[in-house]
């Protein structure tokens, strides 16, 4: 429908409609187990990928000083061969044959260096052996299987490349087994070699080594040591590594050098020099196998290793993969989260700006027509006199239409015995939120309509404020400006603040970008004849709210946010409380961003709302609440594993961010900085707690569960407005409490004041009835 129509066409009345009673609840069970065993898995892939790749940073200086003693390592073996066999029984040592050297490889494979290596030794028809570091395996299983294709044989040198001296037992056997399984998965073989990390030759072994040598032997290793070192990973230059890996004499060797662990140019060039030279001198190259007359230390790998060697690889790579995607997702959070808050504090001074000027010249002329106001109402007997007194106390003419909705706790009797001037009370069976705004939209005499929860206080000057933009006949609704009353304790400071920074200046964005989606029911006004054409409050969502002003933007209305519409709401003062109430908020949500999708491809209003507010809302609301607690994991293991001042700094400024926009946003609603002392701590308890409210809420509309209205407590924290000279026959006393307290500043269109901040009221907090909210 569009302006013009609206404008000239005769309003429509239709009686409201009852739509399909309550629903029933179907609770969702194993979409917590589903979500547990997800958490689970995520965080022991990032643990043993944490472990695999950054738990053992340990170089080559750490392990070279000074040597300890050696009273336990057998003479026989100090001065023995480099290949050692028995240590843990009677052991023995082997040489190599004279004129023969067997070359090893450590720290590979690489997938730079290991097939430069490779490709020399096939050119020069020489074998070696590579004893092969396990991270590299799972990263690289085709170059061990190149190693073998082309006749090499495979030892291991552990699976972090961790000094096994400094490791308990059982971090050893698990270096070992891992290794072992990962040579299985990737080529289909195990080993009997071992090289242990950081090893030289016999003569250089200590008590320390000699310990790990035993176990090693125990779990049935031969570890072979080196007799020439050619320093290449040092990087000392070419011929300096040629000079290192030439023997004196004819002895044979067994000869160290390096295909991984960095930049192996150097050892790649000597070996191009160093083996036709040896071999001009008569020398062969032999496996180490082969040069010491060993039999087959490469087997075959049994069935079961190779399943488990192939499970082990599948599950490291997705460890890696998994982290290099949320360290990705983390970055993008991050940018668009600095992005959002920058678009929210333009849009916020926009806006203001704006609402500034247009005080000057106003939406056009003062609206003084009567209002509607229309308070559902179920076992509101907490507060629903301190809500209906700020009513009547308002300064701009109202009626006051209570619509009692089958209360068990004599809140229509309460309101009816108060005898308030321009109070009607409509009595009904229990229905549910939208039949009782339904009713009272049926018995309004007045075009512009007020609808506001049985928990929520009117300031004096709200519904004068809320009802201006009316002037501007484009405007079908307008949503006011809630604040929380109870904000004495964490809970409340946390979600005085989430109203504050989160409500508030979404809501001038939104208003910005003429795409708002939501009309809180603790105060809104609207055109009772726009209502009436879309047939009433429909009751096919839980979030009433949001699905109402969702279906008048679609209609060509325009919604509005009027900041100085102030509203003092009771909030949920336990976290079982907050969470019923999160969970049946996001979850309607959910269902209203649902019923209204076609939005997305619709032109107008209807356009805006659907390519500006739905898009924001999915992404912002549902999609990063999704993958937060993913990138809180992912936050953790970057402290343990990663960088730990790194991350703490990018917290810091995450921190920081949500704390200039806190201070500005406070700024704006005219409220004192004090409570945000709590947002990091806020960071750490309520934003987990809302992640789960949109995970449960979104396994609930996956799986197509029906959620019946929640259960609220009601605390009696709500106060009339100071002055309300309100007593009626019934015997009711004024209330002369002030129950917003603090400073006051300038009302924005008259000069009456209005409060600042709520204080809180003197005392032990009162004990909480257990009532029933059905909205």
């Amino acid at each position: 429908m569009t302006d013009r129509r609206r404008r000239t066409a005769p309003a429509r009345r239709k009686a409201p409609v009852r739509r399909r009673g309550r629903t029933r609840q179907i609770t969702p069970r194993t979409h917590w187990l589903l979500l547990s065993v997800l958490m689970v898995t995520l965080s022991t892939a990032l643990l043993l990928q944490g472990y695999t790749h950054h738990m053992f940073g340990i170089s080559q200086d750490d392990v070279t000083g000074a040597r300890g003693r050696a009273d336990a390592v057998p003479g026989r073996v100090t001065h023995g061969g480099p290949v050692i066999a028995n240590a843990a029984g009677s052991p023995h040592t082997v040489r190599v044959e004279d004129r023969t050297i067997a070359l090893t490889f450590d720290d590979g494979p690489d997938p730079t260096w290991t097939p430069r290596v490779l490709d020399v030794l096939r050119r020069n028809h020489v074998h070696a052996t590579f004893f092969v570091v396990g991270t590299e395996v799972v990263d690289h299983p085709d170059l061990v299987r190149r190693m073998l294709a082309d006749g090499h044989q495979i030892g291991i040198h552990t699976f972090t490349h961790p000094d096994l001296a400094r490791l308990a037992p059982w971090q050893r056997s698990l270096e070992l087994r891992e290794t072992q399984l990962a040579v299985a998965g990737a080529a289909g073989v195990t080993t009997a070699l071992l090289r242990p990390p950081y090893s030289s030759s016999t003569a250089a072994l200590d008590d320390a080594d000699w310990s790990v040598l035993k176990q090693a032997d125990q779990a049935g290793y031969v570890t072979v040591l080196s007799t020439q070192d050619a320093e290449d990973w040092q990087r000392p230059g070419t011929a300096r590594i040629l000079a290192n890996a030439t023997p004196h004499g004819h002895a044979g060797q067994i000869l160290l050098m390096h295909d991984g662990g960095g930049d192996r140019s150097q050892t790649v060039a000597a070996l191009n020099t160093l083996i036709p030279r040896l071999k001009a001198r008569g020398f062969r190259f032999a496996t180490v196998g082969a040069a010491v007359g060993m039999a087959g230390p490469v087997q075959r790998a049994g069935l079961g290793d190779h399943l488990q060697g192939m499970a082990l690889i599948a599950v490291l790579k997705t460890g890696d993969w998994t982290v290099r995607l949320l360290g990705v997702l983390m970055y993008a959070a991050g940018v668009i989260s600095v992005l959002r808050a920058a678009v929210v504090l333009i849009a916020a001074r926009r806006h203001r700006k704006l609402r500034t000027g247009r005080r000057g010249r106003s939406w056009g002329p003062p609206v003084t027509e009567p209002v509607s106001v229309i308070v559902p109402a179920y076992n509101e007997s907490a507060g629903i006199e301190a809500a209906v007194r700020s009513l009547v106390a308002s300064d701009h003419p109202v009626e006051v239409i209570v619509v009692d909705d089958g209360s068990t706790d004599g809140t229509a009797d309460l309101v009816e015995s108060l005898r308030l001037p321009g109070v009607r009370v409509i009595r009904q069976e229990n229905a549910g939120k939208p039949a009782a705004l339904n009713t009272g939209l049926a018995a309004a005499s007045c075009e512009l309509v007020v609808m506001v929860d049985g928990d929520t206080v009117f300031e004096p000057g709200t519904v004068r404020t809320l009802v201006q933009p009316f002037a501007d006949p484009r405007v079908g609704a307008v949503s006011g400006n809630a604040k929380v009353v109870n904000r004495g304790g964490l809970l409340g400071r946390w979600q005085h603040i989430e109203y504050v920074i989160g409500f508030n200046l979404d809501r001038r964005l939104f208003d910005l970008a003429q795409c708002m989606p939501t009309v809180p029911g603790a105060v809104g006004a609207f055109r009772r004849r726009a209502l009436l054409d879309l047939g009433g409050v429909s009751d096919v969502t839980l979030a009433e709210d949001t699905d109402l002003t969702m279906a008048l933007c679609r209609d060509g209305w325009r919604v509005v946010y009027e900041e100085g519409a102030v509203a003092w709401t009771e909030a949920p003062a336990s976290l079982n409380a907050l969470w019923r109430q999160r969970y049946r908020w996001c979850y309607g949500t959910l269902q209203a961003m649902w019923k209204h999708r076609g939005a997305l491809v619709q032109r107008g209003a209807a356009g805006k709302l659907g390519r500006r507010g739905l898009v924001y809302l999915l992404l912002f609301q549902v999609l990063l609440p999704l993958l937060a607690p993913v990138v809180d994991i992912f936050a953790v293991y970057g402290l343990v594993f990663l960088d730990p001042l790194r991350i703490a700094g990018l917290w810091l400024a995450f921190l920081l961010l949500q704390l200039g926009m806190g201070l500005y946003a406070f700024r704006l609603d005219g409220e004192r900085p004090g409570p945000l002392w709590s947002l990091p701590l806020q960071q750490f308890v309520y934003r987990q707690l809302m992640y789960l409210v949109v995970i449960q809420s979104v396994f609930t509309a996956v799986s197509g569960s029906r959620l019946r209205w929640q259960r609220m407590e009601r605390y009696g924290s709500l106060q009339a407005p100071a002055g309300t000279d309100l007593s009626g026959p019934s015997g009711h006393a004024p209330t002369t409490a002030e129950p917003y307290g603090g400073a006051v500043q300038p009302d924005p269109y008259r000069g009456a004041a209005r409060p600042e901040r709520y204080v809180g009221p003197p005392g032990p907090a009162p004990v909480p009835r257990d009532t029933t909210q059905w909205y």
